[in-house]
């Protein structure tokens, strides 16, 4: 196998997994990062069985999981008769397939120490703003303060949905968003090993997710989320704490302790939201991966997973294609109908959950809801939310049994 000089721009989980899973083959890679000091940005995170197969094939997975918290069930409620219209199992799998919650931080940091244990260069402090190419084509990376780095046979654009290498013309952004915070794990009061939600219509959803430890942490956490749009930010900060939560205790009585832990409106952070799909995740000497590829709502907590997956998939063209172009068709056609599907579903059932309409929460109390309780809907929905409908992990070379029990 052909060994090359790659470039991974951005240090999130998909720029970290795919440069772990590079230099490991054998190449030559250098990581290039915005951040003076890289951290995590959000609070907490699903992984599924697929992203875990991948953390497995790192030897990763141990590790995160005794950090994180299992999770065997989703579901939620709707104000205000707190009927369930959302009961996701696991166990409608088989085996012993599960969830894992986890704060960004345990998989961030696992994912970083390896990559400097494993000596890669981590150049940070760096923004990246623009390619240039020399005579052959091999692209050199260009930092927004002129410096020049390159020139390299493989550039990784893992910067996000944002990234200025990606067309713009693709992305859509989301009207709402979430407010997220990340507060001690009110114990006795939700169950431990369930994503909980509540929602009012579809235009408030509220959450309950129990997230493990930090890194070096002893505290349990727990992250809490509220739906909102990013326009109305700014009202929502006017109008003072104690007039949303009243609304959110009104919604969730249960949620009271967890209200009265935020005392500074600081201590919620706006997340925004976009959605778009590369119809090819490469260009000369190129590949996009994580965000930067493919980006979505949260509602089916995929982001991450299908992150690690890329980073996977491009490993794996790179070592079975004769050279860095035949990989990046590969690397496209390994991942091709698997990310398709998550992100039509996402675009599909978003609106179900966030959005202004009135139709479509009643389409989803009453009809939606009661066919996740008929046997082979209710494999096909946790099918959906673990990722392995199509699943990629035969196609990509990864264990199915569960190396990390």
């Amino acid at each position: 196998m052909a060994s090359y000089s790659v470039a991974v721009a951005g240090a999130g989980p998909a720029g970290l997994a795919a440069a772990l899973m590079l230099h490991r083959a054998g190449h030559r890679v250098s990581i290039f990062e915005r951040f003076v000091k890289p951290q995590p940005i959000g609070s907490g995170l699903m992984l599924q069985p697929t992203g875990l197969a991948v953390l497995g094939e790192l030897g990763l997975a141990q590790e995160i999981i005794s950090l994180g918290q299992r999770i065997d069930r989703l579901f939620g409620r709707v104000a205000p008769s707190a009927r369930i219209i959302l009961d996701v199992r696991y166990r409608a799998l088989g085996g012993d397939a599960f969830g894992l919650a986890v704060h960004r931080a345990a998989l961030f940091e696992p994912l970083f120490r390896a990559a400097k244990q494993a000596g890669i260069p981590i150049e940070t402090g760096c923004s990246i703003t623009g390619l240039a190419r020399d005579s052959s084509g091999r692209p050199s990376l260009v930092a927004d303060d002129g410096r020049t780095f390159g020139a390299f046979d493989l550039v990784v654009d893992a910067m996000g949905v944002r990234s200025p290498f990606a067309p713009s013309h693709t992305r859509r952004d989301l009207s709402y968003g979430a407010l997220w915070t990340t507060l001690p794990w009110p114990s006795g009061l939700f169950d431990e090993h369930a994503l909980e939600q509540r929602y009012r219509k579809a235009s408030i959803m509220v959450g309950v997710l129990p997230i493990g430890r930090r890194p070096g942490g002893r505290t349990v956490e727990t992250a809490f989320f509220w739906s909102i749009k990013p326009v109305k930010y700014n009202a929502w900060r006017a109008a003072g704490l104690d007039t949303w939560k009243k609304e959110a205790r009104a919604l969730w009585p249960e949620t009271a302790p967890l209200l009265d832990a935020i005392v500074d409106p600081d201590q919620m952070t706006l997340a925004s939201y976009s959605h778009h799909t590369l119809t090819r995740p490469f260009a000369e000497r190129l590949a996009f991966v994580g965000d930067s590829a493919h980006a979505a709502s949260p509602q089916l907590g995929q982001g991450a997973n299908m992150a690690l997956l890329d980073a996977r998939a491009l490993e794996l063209a790179l070592r079975t294609s004769e050279d860095v172009e035949a990989a990046l068709r590969r690397y496209a056609v390994l991942r091709r109908w698997h990310v398709r599907f998550y992100q039509y579903l996402s675009a599909i059932f978003t609106p179900f959950y966030q959005s202004d309409s009135s139709i479509l929460p009643l389409l989803r109390d009453w009809l939606v809801a009661p066919s996740t309780r008929v046997p082979l809907s209710r494999n096909l929905v946790a099918g959906m939310v673990a990722g392995v409908i199509l699943d990629p992990r035969g196609r990509l070379e990864l264990a199915i049994a569960k190396p990390w029990r």
